[in-house]
């Protein structure tokens, strides 16, 4: 099993093409992440200016999955 990164709370800035969004860290960092789990699943809409939880990549800093819409 590999090690889980604590989720972020950040703010959606842009869409991008294939379910990708750009958003925005509290440390004004912006990430490329992609939607996983249930908000995928359930189809959940998101725009510009919801705030989501993310998950860091440890691997690559600048990109990231959304594990949900709060």
């Amino acid at each position: 099993m590999g090690v889980r990164a604590r989720g972020v709370e950040a703010v959606v800035v842009e869409e991008r093409p294939s379910a990708i969004y750009e958003v925005l860290l509290p440390t004004q960092q912006k990430v490329l992440a992609h939607v996983v789990g249930t908000v995928k699943r359930n189809f959940v809409r998101l725009v510009p200016g919801d705030r989501v939880e993310v998950e860091l990549s440890p691997h690559d800093p600048t990109r990231g999955r959304i594990m949900r819409k709060l």
